[in-house]
């Protein structure tokens, strides 16, 4: 049997790190990393994260061809506004079930969610909303009308 003999190590090789060595490097390193990651968020506190929201109080042109008894749904607003004989409504088109906004249908309303059917004055027809929709604050102003999303009125209540 032979043997062969041990090869002298190159002083270019690279000396073996213990464990233990290694091991502190890797916390030294890791704690390095969280205190950058953490001076990053920092940095961005200063800057809000909230979007600005749109003012709940808001004025709507009703379009003349507006037929009496069809919802018109201002861009980007959760209300249908209403026009007939005897005035102008709104009505909110927040589901009164989980929040979904509903489909305004020419009988009513529709909860693309879970089938909740409203009638055309907000009255629940089908559940499961427990509520009808709710009807908003409305006021004239000029050829224009301005709804208050945050403040209900009774249903019925026209201007």
């Amino acid at each position: 049997m032979t043997t062969k003999p041990k090869e002298k190590p190159s002083r270019f090789d690279p000396e073996p790190v213990p464990r233990r060595d290694f091991l502190g490097l890797a916390a030294l390193g890791s704690m390095a990393l969280a205190l950058l990651v953490s001076a990053f968020g920092m940095l961005r506190l200063p800057k809000a994260a909230v979007s600005a929201s749109p003012s709940k109080k808001f004025e709507v042109d009703i379009p003349d061809a507006l037929p009496a008894g069809e919802a018109f749904v201002p861009p980007g607003r959760n209300v249908a506004v209403f026009r007939d004989t005897e005035g102008v409504y709104a009505i909110s088109t927040v589901c009164t079930h989980l929040g979904c906004i509903v489909k305004a249908l020419p009988n009513g309303f529709e909860c693309p969610c879970h089938g909740s059917g409203f009638a055309a004055d907000g009255a629940v027809t089908k559940g499961p909303a427990p509520k009808p929709l709710p009807w908003l604050k409305v006021t004239a102003r000029g050829n224009a009308v301005v709804i208050d999303e945050e403040t209900t009125v009774a249903s019925g209540t026209k201007v």
